[in-house]
């Protein structure tokens, strides 16, 4: 497990053997079964997430009852409710498996603990953040500027291992858009 995330890492990184071992021993494995919840509203929120293996999904339920889904995640991505674990505040959000998951647990203090021996994991978190927030805005846009069509389009584009490992209910609820509306959009994409 620890090879994926080190993998990670050195994506965007360079890392000496020391920073490799350290990092290491601040993670802890955690499993989560389909179906079940990584976290739930109203927890206190310990940890960030790296998926090693699986999907989830993670959504928020309005005043209504209804659910928005704001972000999928898959092998070789973070999750975790930052706002709460950031800025210590109550969970607001569902974190649930859409298949087994295998993932690997960074808590709060050994997070500050990695920045303040190994100050490289600094840029790297850094990075993933710029990239999620430029991420982030992408879909702000999409959803006021572009039709259904497209942004189906563009998530498949931006997201292609993900559409075949989630209900077509949830790509529809990401998009902003009824079940029905994904149907008549993907047939009349087939056509």
């Amino acid at each position: 497990m620890l090879e994926a995330i080190i993998g990670h890492v050195t994506q965007f990184v360079s890392l000496s053997g020391g920073e490799k071992a350290f990092f290491s021993t601040l993670l802890t494995e955690v499993h989560v079964s389909k179906r079940n919840f990584l976290l739930q509203p109203g927890t206190t929120v310990k940890h960030e997430y790296f998926v090693i293996k699986g999907c989830l999904k993670a959504y928020y339920m309005d005043a209504k009852g209804n659910r928005h889904i704001v972000q999928f995640a898959i092998e070789n991505w973070w999750v975790g409710d930052f706002d709460a674990f950031y800025n210590k505040v109550p969970s607001k959000l569902y974190i649930e498996a859409v298949e087994d998951a295998s993932l690997l647990a960074m808590n709060f203090n050994n997070l500050n603990l990695l920045f303040k021996k190994a100050p490289i994991f600094e840029r790297y978190f850094r990075i993933l953040v710029t990239n999620a927030f430029i991420a982030q805005r992408k879909r702000i846009m999409s959803t006021l500027e572009k039709s259904a069509d497209e942004r189906y389009l563009e998530f498949c584009a931006t997201y292609p291992n993900i559409e075949t490992r989630v209900t077509n209910y949830d790509v529809a609820n990401y998009l902003g858009i009824s079940a029905e509306s994904l149907s008549r959009i993907r047939t009349k994409l087939k056509s």
